[in-house]
């Protein structure tokens, strides 16, 4: 992996001795003026993951209350949530050429406060027409955020010379899960959405606040200067690749399924094998439960058997698991198979990120972040579309059957996909 010097303590002083003697200067910054080291980048990196699973979670749990609160119907609601989808893949297209020009460090640093700040955004409207405009800035903050949290690790990476890419994704599963039940907890309490949205942004924009000050600095990957001193410029069409769109449709494939196992893993034992409600809700738990655990043990192991490795073993164990759900005798049965699931799925998308990541700054396209843009638009495209293709094949084919279905493809993305990483 080629590690840019400009970010590097000098080869003679390991992280852990720069960390005591103070920061380097990387491309000229000079410390105490926003200068960050790789190690204490590490502990910043996972920060915007944390917190966009955090609020995430807390979003979700209150989508009863907003469409109470603005007297909206099924239809109506859809419509609206739609909002942000456009926004978020429209800027996702664009956070290539923003962190071209400034760097991801300041990108991620601005809109890991942002986020939060647009959630209050949402809190405070006070009709449909503001309602709305809030949910189009929402969307629009969280494509840079998705873009940007993961070109900064990226960037840390090569920086440290070793993976950290799984411990930034499980910051993220385990956001969601702590949000959810902090989120519970307040509408419990009997926090009005406006309030619990404001409380939320508020502790969330200073998480953000704090950790953005050990981020790295722009110059960690801006741009090379061209020969006029300006820096090169990121278009939307820069980034494609071959490999690019190989890993970008594998990571929607497995998008399409972790999306899936959200929406329909409690109806599959309920519906099909007969589970009583508690034990349904036991397979997305065992599923959330092995992917945080997975990702947390994800760097230790890319590490030690290198990616390729550790991703077709996950891919192999993703089948697996999915496999022992389609053909599952009891409700029991399915939720170790849906674990398994879980387990092997876990480290796919961060191992993709950080492959497409590593070989666009190696030279493999223009810009990291631009071929970054590629695959997570392809993602969040497979992310949105899962439970609607799972409940459509469903209603033609049963439920079962449709998870065969996605068992097929998944084996055949994952077998041929995944040799590119």
């Amino acid at each position: 992996m080629t590690v840019p010097e400009d970010v590097v303590p000098d080869r003679a002083t390991s992280v852990t001795e720069a960390d005591r003697v103070g920061p380097v200067d990387p491309g000229g910054i000079a410390p105490g003026k926003g200068a960050a080291l790789p190690g204490r980048a590490r502990w910043a990196a996972p920060a915007p993951f944390l917190i966009a699973g955090l609020l995430f979670a807390n979003y979700y749990l209150r989508m009863p209350s907003l469409k109470t609160e603005y007297a909206l119907s099924n239809g109506q609601l859809g419509l609206f949530l739609l909002l942000p989808v456009v926004t978020g893949l429209v800027t996702l297209q664009t956070a290539g050429a923003l962190v071209a020009r400034f760097g991801s460090g300041p990108i991620a640093r601005t809109t890991m406060v942002a986020l939060p700040l647009s959630l209050a955004g949402i809190a405070l409207a006070g009709d449909r027409v503001q309602f709305g405009a809030a949910l189009l800035v929402f969307g629009a903050v969280n494509g840079l955020v998705d873009v940007s949290m993961n070109a900064h690790a990226i960037a840390v990476e090569r920086a440290l010379e070793r993976p950290i890419m799984n411990s930034c994704h499980a910051a993220w599963s385990i956001g969601t899960m702590v949000g959810a039940v902090l989120g519970g907890i307040a509408v419990k309490t009997g926090l009005s959405f406006t309030q619990h949205f404001l409380l939320v942004s508020v502790v969330l924009a200073v998480i953000g606040a704090v950790a953005g000050r050990s981020m790295l600095p722009g110059s960690a990957d801006q741009g090379k200067k061209e020969a006029d001193g300006k820096r090169e410029r990121v278009g939307w069409r820069d980034g494609w690749t071959p490999r690019v769109v190989v890993l970008g449709l594998t990571g929607t494939v497995v998008l399409v399924s972790e999306s899936a196992v959200g929406d329909w893993s409690g109806i599959f034992l309920r519906d099909e094998l007969g589970a009583t409600l508690a034990t349904a809700s036991l397979a997305y738990i065992a599923f959330s439960f092995c992917q945080t655990g997975g990702r947390l043990v994800g760097d230790r192991l890319n590490q030690k058997y290198g990616p390729s490795v550790l991703v077709r073993w996950g891919g192999a164990i993703a089948v697996a698991g999915l496999t022992v759900v389609v053909f599952s005798p009891t409700p029991a049965v399915a939720v170790v198979g849906f674990g398994l699931h879980g387990a092997g799925l876990s480290v796919i998308v961060p191992i993709i990120f950080s492959a497409v990541g590593h070989g666009a700054a190696d030279g493999e396209t223009g810009s990291a972040t631009a071929a970054l843009a590629k695959v997570n638009t392809l993602t969040y495209g497979g992310f949105l579309a899962g439970p609607m293709l799972v409940g459509l094949f469903a209603d033609g084919f049963g439920l079962t059957m449709t998870l065969a279905g996605l068992l097929v493809v998944l084996a055949v993305t994952v077998s041929t996909g995944l040799r590119r990483v």
